[in-house]
């Protein structure tokens, strides 16, 4: 067993595989309890915390295990829970500690039903992050020595989900068993559906994108043919800035400046209007 950054590391002898059990802290027990207990059962020392009724737990079991829990506790547990001689009084200990009595587990458990209760998923909140609350509340239910029901956390899940998600809640509730289907069976299919959301914006985007720019290329009309110009290789349009040197002019054939900007058209119609001004009134 090897200590580092606040997690213990349990190496199996003969083996390479390690697992690691996090320090015990005022606001962990839930996840410290079930990442221990998953610890033991994998190296088999489970039983030296809930024993079989009627079997005897052998001694260096028990000893692997209280060594196990010990190293993971702070200095102030430890020295509490250190006169216990068995490992399932210490783990009891341990738990009334941070759990309370039945009376406070009890209350606890009304606490974490009107959580639930109260629960609801908001519009810019994803699958992922939703679920991960109702799966924190029923991990909480199961470290006070209770379970929360699949078919409860799942309609939960449903039930909370906005407007729209309805084509996928409407097509699981016609089309499954809500009752046999596990929590992460639903929250997969409402995560599949997400994404087909989210391409489908981001298709609307890009194509939203294309119409202004067309929008934007046509912007001014077409008059005299101003606001567009040609460059030597062949037609384009341009923001009127930068070097102007390869384009030439629809009006004049010049280069150097674009249609919009010369000024032939224009003097050409101040000549026109001085010669209709010259011209002899016809009586």
């Amino acid at each position: 067993m090897v200590e580092t950054s606040g997690t213990l590391t349990v190496r199996e002898q003969g083996s390479n595989a390690s697992l690691q059990c996090p320090k015990l802290t005022e606001t962990n027990y839930t996840s410290w309890s079930i990442l221990v207990e998953t610890v033991l059962r994998a190296y088999g020392l489970w039983e030296s915390i809930d024993p079989v009724t009627g079997a005897t737990v052998d001694e260096k079991k028990n000893y692997t295990t209280k060594a196990i829990i010990f190293q993971t506790l702070p200095e102030d547990i430890l020295l509490q829970v250190a006169k216990h001689k068995d490992a399932k009084d210490v783990w009891e200990s341990i738990r009334v500690r941070y759990l309370g009595a039945d009376r406070v587990q009890k209350a606890r458990l009304q606490t974490l039903r009107s959580e639930l209760e109260m629960l609801k998923m908001k519009e810019n909140e994803t699958i992922n992050e939703f679920s991960g609350k109702i799966g924190s509340i029923m991990a909480k239910f199961k470290s006070l020595g209770s379970r929360l029901d699949e078919e409860v956390a799942v309609r939960k899940l449903l039930n909370s989900a906005p407007k729209k998600y309805l084509p996928i809640i409407a097509s699981i509730e016609q089309y499954s068993e809500i009752e046999t289907m596990s929590f992460e069976e639903a929250v997969g299919r409402l995560k599949a559906y997400e994404e087909r959301l989210k391409s489908h914006d981001e298709k609307e985007e890009d194509q939203g994108g294309l119409l202004l720019t067309s929008s934007e290329f046509f912007r001014g009309g077409r008059g005299r043919g101003r606001g567009f110009g040609r460059g030597e290789r062949g037609r384009g349009r341009s923001s009127g800035q930068g070097d102007k040197s390869g384009l030439r002019c629809y009006e004049c054939g010049e280069k150097g400046h674009f249609a919009r900007e010369c000024t032939k058209w224009k003097d050409d119609d101040n000549e026109a209007n001085l010669i209709h001004e010259d011209e002899p009134t016809l009586l």
